[in-house]
């Protein structure tokens, strides 16, 4: 039970954090987490937190073909960090490995390699795609680098909630 709680308060995170107004484009938390929930609780939940964190985004936004695309490729990479994960240890440097080369995959497949369908040339696509992947790599490797070890910590440790109360009345 504590387990689906950690896993909706991380989902709900992310939906809420998407759902601020202004943010810059694709500056999110996403791949932070499903690194470490893909690690932790397998290929499935890895794919359906991916699917599900861009479906339910574009319902409540704007829905249309490119959610199918984002989502399944999203959830893909939430589950191949179950493999990848299963192989190298969860340290800040394999975070942030995994973010920068999932990042590049999910921009080339979403941004140029679908871009026919929507009526550019992938080269035209291509180009246009460098400096938004270039703010989509900052972000995640800047989450990959703060947020992905406390999430990783935090599904790990059943006290780690319990020290973290503990540091805030001390400090108050």
């Amino acid at each position: 039970m504590k387990d689906r709680l950690k896993v909706l308060v991380i989902f709900v995170g992310c939906l809420l954090f998407r759902l601020v107004p202004l943010r810059a484009p694709n500056v999110e938390p996403i791949m932070a987490s499903i690194m470490p929930l893909g690690r932790k609780y397998g290929a499935i939940i890895g794919f359906l937190f991916g699917f599900f964190s861009i479906f339910l985004y574009d319902c409540l936004t704007h829905f249309g073909s490119w959610t199918w695309i984002a989502g399944i490729t999203y959830g893909l990479i939430g589950a191949f960090s179950t493999f990848y994960f299963s192989k190298f240890k969860s340290s800040i440097f394999n975070f942030v490995t995994f973010a920068f080369f999932a990042t590049i995959a999910f921009d080339l497949i979403t941004g140029v390699l679908f871009a026919p369908i929507f009526g550019q040339t992938i080269l035209s696509a291509l180009i246009l795609q460098i400096p938004f992947t270039a703010l989509h790599l900052a972000g995640n490797i800047g989450f990959a680098l703060t947020l992905s070890p406390i999430i990783n910590k935090w599904l790990n440790k059943e006290e780690f909630v319990f020290s973290l109360k503990r540091r805030v009345r001390i400090a108050v």
